[in-house]
């Protein structure tokens, strides 16, 4: 997939965020029984740039897509957060230390595991 133009200090990703794509993504839908049953070549068609999407019921609930599309996508969460978290620091929000921070994931992790 290739960048296209910054925007914002940001690479615009032209490929995923064009209505070429979404159209296209939704052209190649399978059922999960289907996925299973042909998932090597699912797979062949995301490494040549074709995703895939996986319904249950009728409704999407997964996607077979080329790593650079999931690359790009983990890239803008990571720039998204990024710009939450000054924000919130440009207007005076609360900021914890990383031993607060680690205390609170793992007493989170031992509630869930209970």
């Amino acid at each position: 997939m290739d960048a296209s133009p910054v925007r914002g200090g940001v690479p615009h990703l032209a490929g995923v965020h064009g209505d070429a794509y979404t159209t296209f993504m939704t052209d190649n839908t399978v059922t999960v029984r289907e996925a299973r049953a042909h998932l090597a070549e699912h797979i062949n068609r995301a490494e040549e740039g074709t995703p895939t999407v996986i319904t249950r019921n009728g409704t999407p609930v997964a996607a077979v897509v080329p790593i650079t599309d999931f690359e790009a996508l983990e890239e803008a969460a990571d720039v998204m957060l990024a710009r939450e978290a000054e924000a919130v620091l440009a207007d005076g929000g609360p900021t914890v230390s990383m031993a607060e921070l680690l205390a609170d994931l793992f007493s989170e992790r031992g509630e869930g595991a209970a």
